[in-house]
C-alpha cells in the first residue's frame, strides 16, 4: 500500500523558511519521481516542483523558481521541499506526489498523492 506521509507545515512570517518532509513507503521509492504541488484557498492545485529519481535533475514552476528547492534521501525513502523567501502568496496546502515519469508529474497524472501539510505566511 503506497503512503506518502507529508510534514513541517506551519505558521512562518514572510521572508522566513521551513522546510518540508515527505515520508513514503509501499513502492521503490528510489525508482520514482518525486514532486510537490501546491493549492491555496479558492484555487486550482499547481506544479511547485519534481526531482528525478536519481537526485541528479529538478524542475521548478515558475512562481517559486529560485526560492523552493527539492532535494530527497533515497536511503531514508523521504523527499524535502526547503521553502524560502517565503511571500503571503505562498499560503496553501503541500501535497507530496510521486510517479514513475517527470511527463507524469501534472494534476492528472500523478498516481499516488499525499493529504497534504498547511503552510501559512501571516505577520
Amino acid at each position: 500500500q503506497v503512503q506518502l506521509v507529508e510534514s513541517g507545515g506551519g505558521l512562518v512570517q514572510p521572508g522566513g523558511s521551513l522546510r518540508l518532509s515527505c515520508a513514503a513507503s509501499g513502492f521503490t521509492f528510489s525508482t520514482y519521481y518525486m514532486g510537490w504541488f501546491r493549492q491555496a484557498p479558492g484555487k486550482e492545485r499547481e506544479f511547485v516542483g519534481t526531482i528525478s529519481a536519481s537526485g541528479l535533475s529538478t524542475y521548478y514552476g515558475n512562481s517559486v523558481k529560485g526560492r523552493f528547492t527539492v532535494s530527497r534521501d533515497n536511503a531514508k525513502n523521504t523527499v524535502f521541499l526547503q521553502l524560502n523567501s517565503l511571500k503571503p502568496e505562498d499560503t496553501a496546502v503541500y501535497y507530496c506526489a510521486a510517479a514513475t515519469t517527470v511527463a507524469a508529474m501534472s494534476n492528472n497524472g500523478v498516481p499516488y498523492w499525499g493529504k497534504g501539510t498547511l503552510v501559512t505566511v501571516s505577520s
